[in-house]
């Protein structure tokens, strides 16, 4: 009874965190902030449901292969979210013209794809 209501907990929280992600997808206003909240919340959402799958079976296999997909998760949405921004950035997709801080402006060169890094002017 209490795996029950664990199980359908983390399931709920789950989808609820999935279908949050659905809505900052529609609701931001630009490329970078899109990805910061699918990113989050997808990633949370996602694992929820694995531990309500693993805390259902309790089974040793089950929950392995569920850490391990929790595990590749958390290890690649960053590292994929990252790349797909910063490519975003560089291609030239617009940000949101509230934004108040862009610290690649002026550092990035289009042309040779060089992001220039302020401390190099620095003498030591």
């Amino acid at each position: 009874m209490i795996n029950d209501l664990l199980v359908s907990v983390m399931m709920v929280a789950g989808t609820f965190f999935m279908f949050l992600a659905g809505i900052g997808v529609l609701r931001m206003p630009d490329l970078l902030m899109r990805m910061h909240a699918t990113t989050k919340a997808g990633t949370l959402g996602a694992g929820l449901v694995m531990l309500a799958v693993a805390t259902h079976f309790l089974d040793a296999g089950v929950t392995a292969r569920t850490l391990a997909i929790i595990l590749f998760i958390l290890l690649t949405a960053p590292v994929a979210a990252h790349a797909i921004g910063r490519a975003g950035y560089f291609v030239g997709v617009p940000l949101w013209d509230k934004m108040l801080k862009d610290d690649l402006k002026d550092r990035y060169d289009p042309d040779t794809h060089i992001l220039h890094n302020p401390d190099d002017d620095k003498d030591t």
